[in-house]
């Protein structure tokens, strides 16, 4: 990100092949508003440090919404990193995120556990 014009170009070449980027950690370190309007992102994944305190923090649960809603506007989708309980799953629920990921759904796994995990019958969507 510190050459603006550079990864524009690269992002724009990957955008041509039909690769999808993503914005991680939105909201820490380098993410600014001003990314998600310069660089053709498709999908914007709220950090999960505000995920975290989603159920405890009205200040989080603020964010977490303006967020939603911005990625929404703009039209990427929208992925809430770090989901680890019913309730904050609950929570992004009534905030109307469509994804999520985090240890709620599974712990990581290789190529051939998540074949495995996605043939059993009793998979909870991972989709919010």
């Amino acid at each position: 990100m510190q050459d603006a014009q550079f990864a524009l170009s690269v992002l724009g070449s990957l955008r041509d092949l039909a690769v999808h980027v993503a914005l991680d950690d939105f909201g820490t370190g380098y993410s600014s508003l001003s990314n998600l309007k310069q660089f053709p992102i498709d999908i914007l994944k709220i950090d999960q440090s505000f995920v975290r305190e989603l159920t405890t923090d009205p200040g989080a649960n603020s964010i977490v919404s303006a967020v939603i809603g911005m990625g929404k506007n703009l039209g990427m989708q929208v992925v809430a990193e770090g989901v680890e309980s019913r309730e904050q799953l609950t929570c992004l629920q009534q905030l109307a995120c469509p994804q999520g990921q985090g240890f709620y759904f599974s712990e990581p796994l290789t190529a051939t556990q998540f074949t495995s995990l996605c043939s059993r019958k009793t998979i909870e969507s991972a989709a919010i």
